[in-house]
């Protein structure tokens, strides 16, 4: 029964609260007698001002014109809740403005809404119970224009080992407007960039200065630019680096780039460039080169080609390689080493090649240490599955030894294939231990 009785107190404490809140809507809703509040200094927009009044050929002075108001609202409290200072727009229109002269405009006033049950409540003009100007006052005076030119003034110095390259920036003249006597006095625009030690190039969003004549600085009051209140400057910082060149060597079985000697002329190359880029870079690649097509010795001439951006300082725009192996034989092997593999299901293969003669190359000591039982020749039967017959097939030579071989040529040899139900004694399945198959006696 208690249990019972403290879940009645819950829903009769929920109900009273959503009833309590209803009447309290009701009431803010219904009563004719709203609270009010005031805001102060409320900033007023001046809208049109840098395109339809600029094009007549006037400019909206600060002084003698209003930039706020004080506005006093009234209406329900959970509308004037939503509205602080910051949020209320007053907007004045100068694109009706056709002469100079003080005069009055008429202002908006828009407010934030809010949304309950999927409508939009938000206060109105009409809500404004008081405000300390019935129309904005303006002051507009002719708007004159003045070009003028940029300088940039910097400050401190590269880094040492870095040179700085020539300025660049994003304009170098601007158009100012405004009255006779605030831009007279304007003889040119100045930005400061302020180096740092820098190591690489520096791009930086400046802010612009007003000078005259005697490069004072002027304030910039009463005078505004078409183009914005800053300019960007890059100044690229560069680097004079020596670069090694050298070339990528390939290099195969029996063909290793640690027996190549490799000799450039000139060995390195004095190039100038972005100090972002040739700070991480010690080399110049003039090319691949595959060690399989040296014999011997060979001498080739290659451009040099520098990062792109970058001066060569050096002069000279190519290169002469000389390589050549240090020690390097090529000798002829018999063997009569034979296995198949990739056997066709149902088939069986019989290898009639006997001996087959190869030509390896490599070092002396690894050379010499090859015999004709360490050259095994393996028949790739994978492209035979439904043949029968005699036919050639392509071979793969395997040097069993732990040198550095390599083999050159390509290589053949003559099989049967018949099914494995014909007369003849089947042949034995590929060795597991190898995946290679087993020699066909």
């Amino acid at each position: 029964m208690a249990n019972k009785f403290d879940r009645r107190k819950v829903l009769y404490l929920v109900m009273s609260v959503v009833v309590a809140c209803a009447i309290w809507f009701y009431v803010d809703e219904t009563n004719t007698s709203y609270p009010t509040q005031e805001f102060r200094d409320v900033p007023i927009e001046y809208l049109n001002e840098d395109t339809v009044l600029a094009d007549r050929g006037y400019m909206l002075v600060e002084d003698g014109t209003d930039t706020t108001i004080d506005i006093t609202l009234e209406g329900p409290r959970r509308l004037l809740a939503q509205v602080s200072r910051s949020n209320i727009r007053v907007t004045a229109d100068l694109s009706n403005v056709t002469a100079p002269g003080v005069q009055t405009v008429r202002y908006t006033v828009t407010f934030p809404g809010t949304m309950l049950n999927g409508r939009r409540f938000t206060l109105s003009s009409d809500n404004v119970k008081e405000a300390s100007l019935t129309a904005a006052t303006v002051n507009i005076q002719e708007l004159n224009r003045k070009e003028i030119p940029i300088k940039c003034e910097i400050v401190g110095n590269v880094a040492d080992g870095y040179t700085a390259g020539e300025l660049q920036m994003s304009q170098t003249t601007m158009e100012i407007r405004g009255q006779a006597e605030a831009i007279d006095p304007v003889a040119y625009a100045k930005v400061v960039l302020n180096l740092d030690d820098a190591e690489s190039t520096v791009t930086q969003e400046l802010p612009i200065q007003y000078y005259d004549a005697d490069d004072q600085l002027l304030e910039s009051t009463g005078i505004r630019s078409t183009d914005g209140d800053t300019i960007q400057v890059t100044l690229p910082v560069t680097v004079v680096k020596e670069l090694r060149l050298t070339l990528d060597l390939i290099q195969s079985p029996g063909a290793s780039r640690n027996n190549v000697d490799c000799q450039i002329v000139p060995e390195t190359i004095t190039v100038s460039g972005d100090a972002a880029l040739l700070n991480d870079m010690e080399s110049i690649v003039l090319d691949e080169f595959d060690l399989l097509t040296l014999n011997g010795t060979g001498t080739y001439i290659y451009p040099i080609t520098v990062p792109e951006g970058c001066e060569n300082l050096s002069g000279v725009t190519r290169a002469t390689v000389t390589l050549s192996f240090r020690d390097m034989v090529r000798e002829e092997r018999t063997t009569t080493n034979f296995i198949f593999r990739n056997l066709p299901e149902g088939k069986r293969c019989s290898i009639l090649t006997e001996e087959l003669t190869v030509s390896i190359f490599g070092t002396s000591p690894d050379v010499a240490a090859v015999t004709g039982e360490d050259i095994q020749v393996v028949a790739d039967l994978s492209d035979f599955g439904s043949a029968n017959g005699s036919y050639t097939v392509p071979a793969e030579i395997q040097v069993q030894t732990g040198g550095d071989i390599g083999v050159a040529g390509t290589y053949q040899v003559r099989v049967v294939i018949s099914e494995l139900e014909d007369e003849g004694p089947p042949a034995e399945a590929p060795s597991e231990e190898t995946d290679q198959g087993t020699p066909v006696e």
